[in-house]
């Protein structure tokens, strides 16, 4: 059979028709297979919800237990038959409990990655290279242009600037699920023992994270209603991006402004941010990852969303790979 029988794009997002579901569809759709808990992939309201159990748990966490009307955890590894549709679900490596998913149908087989990265990364499972005749692939960083650099090397930088100004506060930026708390596990990794401020938007989904054996070490309140500029002096913070713009962020000592992303290969970026120090460390495939992953599948065909798609593709056609962009809506960067 055709692929674009298998899988094909609609306005709801990336549909199966033989099986009659979608695969992280921007709308409410009656069967939903969800790769991972960040906003733009994993919305409420859908009538069931077919995911890892902890993707599952984000959820719920994120929009309360009732986000969709039935729920059923996937076994990384074991296969779901949905309409005589085989369904399995890969580690993807981009946040906890985050998974490609594989569709099997009369011969074809489509693996739809979601959002990866191939950096090691002690907070969740690295990526699994799965073979099949068609791969889907995100290019958030999809140019040359994009390499990221080790991130033991980047939280080397926070801590350095840290001992060079115990006076003041460091805060950096990092979105909540996820990137937060790989950025307090690099901290720990790196060998520092001091209490991790946090912002309260990050609580439910660190503790989350420590409660499936992730140790982010002692995490304490960073709130508006504790504490003095005194108690902040020296201290690492970590909070939303969002939150570094309100009266919150005013409340330490001098901080020293970080955040944690792959566009902060930019500087322009960075610069116009306001970012005194920015970090590179991305939860998404850079140019060489993408390459790599996308030889590692053997697939004779590459779909392309959700980011810097035209170059990705040429790229392709260049290697004698057919290539197309999907052109699939509603995807931002929440993760990166």
């Amino acid at each position: 059979m055709r692929a674009s029988d298998l899988l094909k794009p609609r306005p709801e997002g990336l549909y199966c028709p033989p099986g009659d579901f979608f695969i992280d569809p921007v709308r409410s759709v009656g069967r939903a297979l969800i790769t991972h808990g960040h906003s733009d992939h994993a919305r409420s309201g859908h009538r069931s919800v077919l995911a890892t159990r902890q993707t599952l748990d984000i959820m719920g966490l994120r929009y309360g237990e009732d986000f969709a009307g039935t729920t059923q955890a996937a076994i990384l590894g074991e296969t779901v038959d949905i309409n005589g549709v085989s369904v399995t679900f890969h580690p993807a490596g981009h946040v906890l409990g985050s998974a490609q998913i594989a569709v099997e149908y009369q011969g074809m087989r489509i693996v739809a990655s979601g959002d990866y990265k191939r950096q090691k990364d002690a907070t969740c499972l690295p990526f699994e290279p799965v073979p099949c005749d068609v791969f889907i692939t995100e290019a958030t960083f999809g140019l040359p242009v994009f390499r990221h650099p080790p991130d033991t090397e980047e939280i080397a930088r926070v801590l350095k600037s840290a001992a060079q100004f115990p006076e003041r506060s460091h805060l950096i930026g990092a979105y909540a699920l996820g990137k937060a708390q790989r950025v307090m596990r690099l901290l720990r990794d790196a060998g520092y023992d001091p209490p991790v401020y946090i912002h309260g938007a990050l609580a439910k989904l660190s503790e989350y994270y420590q409660s499936q054996g992730v140790d982010l070490g002692r995490l304490e309140p960073a709130t508006v209603g504790s504490g003095g500029k005194a108690d902040f002096t020296g201290a690492i913070v970590v909070g939303p991006p969002a939150a570094f713009a309100d009266r919150w962020a005013r409340r330490f000592p001098d901080p020293i402004s970080c955040f944690a992303s792959g566009w902060m290969r930019i500087r322009q970026r960075a610069k116009q941010g306001g970012v005194e120090l920015p970090l590179i460390i991305s939860d998404h495939g850079d140019w060489d990852e993408l390459i790599a992953t996308i030889k590692e599948t053997g697939a004779g065909e590459i779909w392309v969303t959700h980011g810097r798609e035209e170059a990705l593709v040429r790229w392709c056609e260049l290697e004698g790979i057919a290539a197309r962009p999907l052109h699939l809506v509603g995807y931002e960067d929440e993760g990166d």
